[in-house]
């Protein structure tokens, strides 16, 4: 069957995470458990910072876009995730899977620059902190987030638009478990070689750009912490970050060992494993390094349980 873009394939067959029957069952159960508590806490933590106007403040603001965008993030594929651990055979039309590469692009780059949007907030609040409320003032917050979706929608259009345009032949496998981009395109009859420079060059600069800002951004924290005298004091600044480092860690780090990695079959099975961290292990702990250690949050929890909120 014949699709707009000239492509013989109509459909894609997932591989999934293994094809282990054994495994199967187990595996819906674990990653039904992951998606259950990723979508109840980052629903908690936007009700939450809706609801209580003390945590209406630009790191909390930050804080909801990024669950806002955990929630949506996880939602792109795990439901179909789900399906395919208990369907015997795992298929995706071919519009399907383009409409979830484009949103798989869209909330993985929008939180790569929320998460870099936070870190300058951190910045601000620990090496301006007089000027804090002109640094980040409700514009400059909006900006920021505005900024944010624009790179995720122009990148999302730029990886789409290059696959739209390849031919599909026979090959319909995927070598993963949703239609992500090395894998998708490995199985087009024809030269990928425009493909793979927009790959480079998006990428790079989407995990470039984020993770030198959040580095020189952490480099005069560093160094104005240093600068405190008290113990209490220094322990208090970093507190305030250490959430931040974990989840830029995880999702910056598993993020690039898929993407900045050479494309052969081996790192292709070991990418699918790394995934797993971006795609469905941050967005469920995010909510959890962000609230369990936070005071405000875990206040403004307490007090929405006293009005049956929750």
């Amino acid at each position: 069957m014949a699709i707009g873009n000239g492509s013989f394939v109509s459909e894609f067959i997932l591989m999934g995470l293994t094809e282990n029957p054994d495994l199967q069952l187990l595996l819906f159960f674990l990653f039904l458990a992951m998606y259950t508590v990723t979508v109840f806490g980052n629903l908690s933590l936007v009700t939450l910072i809706g609801l209580n106007s003390h945590l209406h403040t630009p790191m909390y603001f930050f804080l909801l876009n990024l669950s806002f965008i955990d929630l949506c993030y996880s939602s792109v594929f795990t439901p179909k995730m789900l399906v395919d651990f208990i369907s015997r055979k795992n298929i995706i039309s071919y519009i399907s899977c383009m409409i979830q590469l484009y949103f798989f692009c869209f909330f993985g780059i929008s939180e790569c620059y929320v998460l870099t949007s936070m870190a300058y907030d951190r910045y601000v609040a620990i090496c301006n902190p007089l000027l804090y409320n002109i640094a980040m003032s409700p514009k400059v917050c909006v900006n920021l987030i505005f900024g944010s979706y624009l790179m995720a929608f122009s990148s999302g259009v730029a990886h789409t638009g290059n696959m739209l345009r390849l031919t599909f032949c026979d090959a319909n496998t995927i070598n993963h478990y949703f239609c992500d981009i090395l894998p998708v395109f490995q199985l087009s009859c024809m030269s990928t070689f425009a493909n793979k420079l927009v790959v480079f060059i998006v990428t790079g600069i989407n995990i470039t750009v984020p993770t030198l800002t959040i580095f020189i951004s952490y480099g005069f924290i560093i160094c104005s912490i240093c600068r405190i005298h008290s113990t209490e004091g220094k322990s208090k600044a970093f507190s305030t970050c250490s959430s931040h480092i974990m989840a830029v860690s995880l999702f910056f780090g598993s993020g690039s060992f898929m993407y900045l990695n050479p494309s052969s079959a081996r790192s292709m099975t070991e990418g699918k494993t790394s995934s797993v961290f971006y795609t469905n292990v941050v967005p469920m702990i995010n909510p959890l390094i962000y609230s369990l250690r936070n005071k405000d949050v875990i206040l403004a929890m307490k007090k929405s349980l006293k009005r049956g909120m929750f």
